[in-house]
């Protein structure tokens, strides 16, 4: 079978489009928290430091007390105080907001590099027990319609929590006070602080929502998809969240469907074998794709206007 045989026949089974959608899901969490927090008006790159940080807790955790939602809510915590220096820096110290997120990425690969060396004897953290493991939900009768049931309602519950964080975080965004506020303080502060808006709490509870989510993405993958943790593990999902808010011109919707895009990636390079192609090209299909989109399908994309802007009161 050629190449376009073998492509066709992937593209029709379920069981791709069960990964591809799930990698999508997986990646959707931390382009959705990067959404709220560049409309607030901070560029966050850190992402990929604080999917790292959530994973590894996220083990941890489930080792220590067997329990799946435990370790989630561990891991949201983690990315959320790894969120809460990237904002006392940027908002508070006025730094640059990209070394910030640099400086965040490059210090959670040492830290849980080291942590995870130290804490199972040089040998790596072991597998996640079965019963501490994210469980995959089998919706009754849904389930049983030929390939969509598959591809739909078959999947881990981290999938289900991911879409219902979509659907809230736009109507939060485009349906409600607090989301034009929060629109409000990355396009005009000056204007939105003499509205009586409180601007640094906005951007302060923007950016902790974005390390949230990246934490609640670490938890995903390490004790969703892979049980177990690996140095690095993430391998650049962090960025590649980052370019799916851009491409998504900062609107959630907009974000999951590039964060399709690249879990078909992903889901491709999971498949080499059913693929007459090398292994290391396909394992760079993700990454080709965020090059393409970004090189030449996005267009003119337009940020919010104060976005990346440290926002100093006229009365300092």
């Amino acid at each position: 079978m050629d190449l376009i045989g073998q492509l066709l026949h992937l593209f029709v089974s379920g069981d791709f489009w069960q990964l591809a959608l799930r990698n999508a899901a997986l990646l959707s969490l931390p382009a959705l928290g990067g959404v709220i927090c560049e409309r607030s008006g901070v560029v966050n790159i850190a992402m990929e430091g604080m999917m790292l940080t959530g994973a590894f807790f996220a083990v941890v955790a489930a080792q220590a007390w067997h329990n799946a939602f435990l370790a989630v809510l561990v891991a949201a915590i983690a990315g959320g105080l790894m969120a809460l220096i990237h904002a006392v820096v940027s908002i508070r110290f006025h730094a640059d907001q990209i070394i910030s997120g640099i400086a965040i990425n490059i210090g959670a690969i040492g830290l849980t590099t080291f942590l995870n060396a130290k804490l199972s004897n040089f040998q790596g953290l072991p597998q996640v027990d079965l019963a501490a493991r994210l469980p995959q939900v089998t919706i009754p009768l849904l389930s049983n319609i030929p390939f969509f049931g598959e591809v739909l309602f078959q999947q881990n519950i981290m999938f289900y929590v991911a879409i219902a964080l979509l659907i809230l975080g736009n109507i939060m965004l485009f349906r409600t006070r607090l989301g034009l506020r929060v629109r409000a303080v990355g396009e005009h502060p000056q204007a939105a602080d003499t509205a009586g808006i409180n601007v640094y709490r906005l951007r302060y509870g923007a950016v902790i929502v974005s390390g949230l989510l990246s934490g609640l993405s670490g938890a995903f993958l390490s004790i969703g998809i892979a049980y177990i943790f690996n140095d690095n593990m993430t391998g650049g999902r962090g960025y590649i969240a980052l370019a799916a808010m851009i491409f998504g011109k900062w609107t959630p919707w907009g974000a999951f469907g590039a964060c399709v895009i690249f879990g078909l990636g992903d889901a491709l390079g999971a498949s080499s074998g059913a693929l007459s192609v090398p292994l290391y090209f396909l394992q760079m299909a993700p990454y080709i794709l965020v090059l393409i989109v970004l090189a030449g399908l996005v267009g003119r994309s337009t940020p919010p206007a104060a976005d990346g802007v440290p926002y100093t009161p006229e009365a300092e």
